[in-house]
């Protein structure tokens, strides 16, 4: 795809240089165009750079439009942009950056489900009846004796719920499968306020915890645990962290997620490296304000203009 070639071409350093073009240069297209000047033989002082040159400006009009071509490149804007190649300076209309300042990594970040469980008993009535229907009654004794073991109509913590029915099942010789999992989920909402779902526990031997990867520090007992937690799928993000990001991933996630979502991990297994130029951004430049007075003025000349108005209108 175009995003692949682009990446090639950049981590391969062919590109020395993008020139944008003026608007309404090509007939019947209004869109902004884009010249890319490719080599592998790049000069020494090119190797890992990039130069961004905006010609925008540099055009002449046309005596007569041709659709919405109204513009071309006159023998002197021609010129400029070659004067300005060959230069390889910083200037206004000149921009130059090493190639990986318009890499970045898109990386995949998660947030834990949290399920609370209706353990009330209109909701278990309504799981033994599924039950029943699937031919899996046994599954509703569980249920119903994790209910009196746990004490609660409504539970926040989900692996509480399952280590009691897993036990019940056991005692009874009924093996929990994934499908028994799955049907267990029925009784299930999300919930901000319920314990993270656990989806796997490591002990003592594994690597150390690590929140920012999701490992997390836990104990059972006195045995010191790490468990990963199962992410929620609706709470699923991406992020684009730039290359040139001091400290990498963890410093972006640290900053710019945890203070907003503390429970969040990325997924280091999702990193992907990509490139975009963002041409515009580079040489935008803002409109400076107006002054307050000039403001202030309009305001007053406004006001002054609705009670003139109203007087006439309301004048008997």
């Amino acid at each position: 795809g175009e995003s692949n070639i682009r990446r090639w071409i950049i981590e391969n350093d062919w590109l020395e240089a993008i020139v944008a073009l003026p608007l309404n240069m090509f007939y019947n297209t209004g869109i902004a165009t884009y010249v890319w000047v490719l080599t592998n033989r790049k000069e020494e002082r090119r190797k890992g750079k990039v130069q961004l040159i905006n010609a925008v400006d540099w055009f002449r009009p046309l005596r007569k439009n041709l659709g919405k071509k109204t513009c071309e490149l006159g023998e002197e804007d021609i010129e400029r942009i070659c004067a300005a190649f060959d230069a390889f300076e910083e200037t206004e209309q000149s921009k130059i950056f090493p190639n990986e300042a318009f890499g970045y990594w898109k990386v995949t970040v998660e947030r834990p489900l949290r399920l609370a469980v209706d353990l009330s008993p209109d909701a278990r009535d309504r799981f033994r009846a599924a039950c029943r229907t699937a031919g899996d009654e046994p599954l509703a004794d569980a249920v119903d004796w994790a209910a009196e073991e746990t004490g609660a109509t409504r539970c926040l913590d989900w692996n509480r719920v399952v280590s009691a029915v897993e036990s019940a099942a056991t005692k009874a010789g009924l093996r929990m499968t994934a499908k028994r999992r799955n049907s267990l989920r029925t009784l299930a909402k999300r919930d901000t306020e319920a314990a993270p779902v656990i989806k796997e526990r490591h002990f003592a031997g594994n690597p150390d915890a690590d929140p920012i990867r999701g490992r997390f520090a836990a104990a059972a007992g006195h045995r010191p645990l790490l468990v990963e937690y199962e992410p929620d799928p609706d709470l699923r993000d991406t992020e684009q962290v730039p290359l040139l990001e001091a400290g990498q991933i963890e410093s972006f996630i640290t900053r710019e997620v945890l203070p907003w979502a503390p429970d969040a991990w990325y997924d280091a297994l999702s990193a992907r490296v990509g490139y975009e130029i963002p041409f515009s951004f580079q040489f935008f430049r803002p409109e400076p304000m107006r002054p307050l007075e000039e403001i202030s003025d309009e305001i007053l000349t406004v006001r002054c203009e609705t009670a003139r108005l109203l007087r006439t209108v309301l004048r008997p």
